[in-house]
């Protein structure tokens, strides 16, 4: 129960409304059938808990691609109920990050995911009772919008007489958020690569429209990986925030094809190094396509990886940053890690402090546990 971006920028996706409209991806519904009176869900009270973890994306050279979970969760509890009245009745009570700022009611942005989810599958959204505990630091690079994605996917799936499929949660959650680096670890934990499938209809649909993620053609897979036994993982959480959006402008539209073939070369080592040659994580984290041309947007947390790198220690920043990540080899490099960032992480000129974590990589996704139909 994360964040409140925007409903059209939720990771720079889709909008919810595009991203259930029917497609090869995902079946038809009831979305936009006028004719079809939405049910009702429920036919009586249900209660459950949602746990979803942190997330980092990227891993330096996998931009867009890789991600990993963090032991980090937020917490949310569910109370639903069949609607009392001809609108849903929504309470939602927030405790840690966000607790000053997020809404009450069912314009916070995850019942509004849900509702629209579940209107998509012809049904209303029932009365409910939410508490969040949220854990996860917003606007930080470590996964709060696809953590919030993933909340509303699976408490829309709690709340559906015949729930969703695995794929349906992939692509509706993917579509939105729109890359699933972070949104498949906070779905399904772990290390995962990730993509949106091509071919003709995506290649069609690029010439047509500049973007076959904005068409909606091409479906989204993913692969988990089984990171190596003595891989371990610290981070560099920030006393500020950061626009992903503002990240994200700072990026060329095109680059050269020496600059993608060094990082292409990047992005294959760093697989072998997470699953079986974790001794070679420094060199396969060095990034070519983002960290250094977004180095305006966060130059303190370049700061802290250049002499994190310095000092022989894999980091990279989070996500669309300022959090950094690094990866290790062992306990002891961990705590190495932790102190360098200790030493290295300010406060600047500015009052700008790293806080370092280290946080086990999170071997499950979004759970609902004491789930009743």
């Amino acid at each position: 129960m994360s964040g409140q971006p925007s409903m059209h920028k939720l990771g720079q996706g889709l909008a919810p409304d595009q991203a259930l409209a029917p497609s090869a991806a995902t079946p038809p519904t009831a979305a936009g059938r006028a004719d079809l009176a939405l049910r009702e869900p429920l036919s009586a009270p249900v209660a459950f808990h949602l746990r979803v973890p942190a997330t980092s994306a990227n891993l330096g050279p996998g931009y867009d691609t890789m991600g990993l979970a963090l032991s980090l969760f937020d917490e949310i509890t569910v109370h639903a109920a069949p609607r009392r009245a001809a609108t849903a009745q929504v309470e939602i009570t927030v405790q840690g990050e966000g607790s000053a700022t997020l809404p009450r009611d069912a314009s916070h942005l995850v019942v509004t995911l849900v509702e629209k989810i579940l209107n998509a599958k012809g049904f209303s959204l029932p009365d409910l009772e939410v508490r969040a505990v949220n854990n996860i630091p917003h606007s930080r690079g470590l996964g709060s919008s696809a953590a919030a994605v993933a909340s509303a996917v699976m408490t829309a799936h709690a709340l559906l007489p015949e729930g969703l499929s695995p794929d349906e949660q992939l692509q509706i959650g993917s579509r939105i958020e729109g890359h699933p680096d972070n949104y498949v670890p906070a779905l399904r934990g772990g290390v995962a690569i990730s993509w949106q499938e091509t071919g003709p209809a995506a290649s069609a649909a690029e010439a047509t429209n500049g973007s076959a993620q904005e068409s909606l053609a091409g479906a989204f897979r993913t692969a988990p990986l089984i990171p190596h036994p003595q891989l371990r993982t610290v981070v560099a959480v920030p006393n500020f925030e950061q626009s992903t959006q503002v990240a994200r402008d700072l990026l060329p539209a095109q680059v050269d094809h020496a600059v993608a073939a060094r990082n292409s070369a990047r992005a294959a080592l760093l697989v072998h190094a997470l699953t079986s040659a974790p001794e070679l994580l420094l060199e396969a984290t060095e990034d070519a396509l983002h960290q250094e041309q977004r180095r305006p947007a966060f130059p303190g947390s370049m700061a802290l990886v250049d002499g994190l790198r310095a000092a022989g220690f894999a980091a990279v920043i989070s996500g669309a940053g300022p959090s950094v990540l690094v990866l290790t080899d062992s306990d002891a490099q961990a705590s190495a890690a932790a102190q360098h960032i200790s030493a290295l992480g300010g406060p600047d000129a500015r009052g700008h402090v790293f806080t370092p974590a280290i946080l086990p990589i999170a071997g499950t996704g979004v759970t609902v546990e004491a789930h009743q139909r």
